[in-house]
């Protein structure tokens, strides 16, 4: 009897030294994409973001960084995700205007005062739609660039001044804006537009401040519009597929870092970042920032006002109710305190 007790637990003590082995997570890579260069401040805080969860998952999750549109165009983000070339991706929906009507709310200008509040309270309140909307791919979390505003070879200070000019867009929002004030769209992604400025291609862009100097537009435009514009939404999202052939506990990892929370410490140091490019091209020579009496500045947002109705006829068309979506944005900027 001693005997068979004894191979019993032998047996029962090799099989517990087997289990762990095989329910030990299986380790995992992500290939992560951005279209910005190594310099930008989203390469710190996407590192920062998957050491974290390097750490939290015990190393089983790590990740590589292939910035600079090394894996594909900055246009072609979303479909890199969802098509598996990309695991995760930092996507401009405004680069493919039409496609995510929703979230392009957060494009209309004069909507947001700052990044980081602006960005807390746009993840939270599109966190509602994100399935719904870009049910592709598994959106992790939304954020916004610090506001910026035009940026160009010639002066502008009201809109008139926009009739005529070759204005490359930061999105179909602006883009829509230029064809209201009489302007002409030039369509490029960031890194591609020092090169048409220089070309004279275009004769403005709508850029945010400090990545004027990141990607070498300051040594091409003269003039910048002292009034804070507009905003860019922007997704980092995960491939599907990726996420579902994870363990129970790397997707709680995951999840964990999906957050509004994270959102804001994501987005934050770029906000920063923008926010001193304002200071410091006043300090450049050769630079004009331009200001904006009060009678101008209702000018220009009384020229924008027709994009919040175009905003809501798109929104109409994919079932949802503008005005809810609105109001439910407008909620949200106000429980963040980042509207304007």
């Amino acid at each position: 009897m001693k005997t068979v007790q004894a191979v019993t637990l032998g047996l029962l003590a090799m099989l517990g030294g087997i289990a762990p082995a095989l329910a030990q997570d299986k380790p995992v890579n992500l290939k992560m994409s951005t279209w910005v260069p190594p310099t930008h401040p989203l390469q710190a805080s996407i590192q920062a973001w998957i050491n974290d969860i390097t750490k939290e998952s015990k190393g089983t999750i790590t990740g590589t960084i292939y910035p600079a549109e090394q894996l594909g165009k900055a246009f072609d983000h979303y479909d890199m995700v969802r098509d598996g070339i990309a695991d995760f991706a930092y996507i401009s929906p405004g680069y493919q205007p039409g496609r995510f009507p929703i979230i392009a709310a957060g494009q209309i200008p004069f909507t947001f005062a700052d990044g980081t509040a602006g960005t807390a309270a746009l993840d939270a309140w599109y966190r509602k739609y994100a399935a719904r909307e870009m049910k592709d791919v598994k959106v992790c979390m939304s954020f916004l660039h610090d506001p910026g505003t035009l940026h160009s070879r010639k002066k502008i200070v009201v809109p008139e001044d926009m009739k005529g000019l070759k204005v490359r867009p930061a999105h179909g929002t602006m883009g829509e804006f230029v064809t209201l004030l009489g302007g002409t769209n030039v369509k490029a992604s960031a890194p591609e537009a020092r090169d048409i400025l220089e070309r004279g291609v275009a004769d403005a862009i709508s850029f945010p401040w400090q990545s004027v100097i990141l990607f070498g537009i300051d040594k091409v435009v003269k003039y910048h519009l002292d009034v804070p514009l507009y905003s860019t939404s922007y997704v980092w999202a995960m491939n599907k597929d990726v996420y579902d052939g994870m363990s129970v506990a790397q997707k709680k990892v995951i999840d964990d870092h999906c957050t509004t929370d994270w959102a804001v410490k994501f987005a934050g140091p770029w906000a920063d970042f923008e926010a001193g490019g304002r200071a410091k091209m006043r300090a450049m020579p050769d630079h004009e920032v331009v200001p904006v009496t009060p009678d101008q500045l209702a000018q220009w947002k009384k020229a924008a006002a027709p994009l919040q109705k175009n905003w809501a006829d798109a929104v109409r068309k994919t079932g949802a109710n503008p005005d809810t979506v609105w109001a439910e944005l407008q909620a949200s900027l106000t429980r963040y305190k980042g509207g304007l």
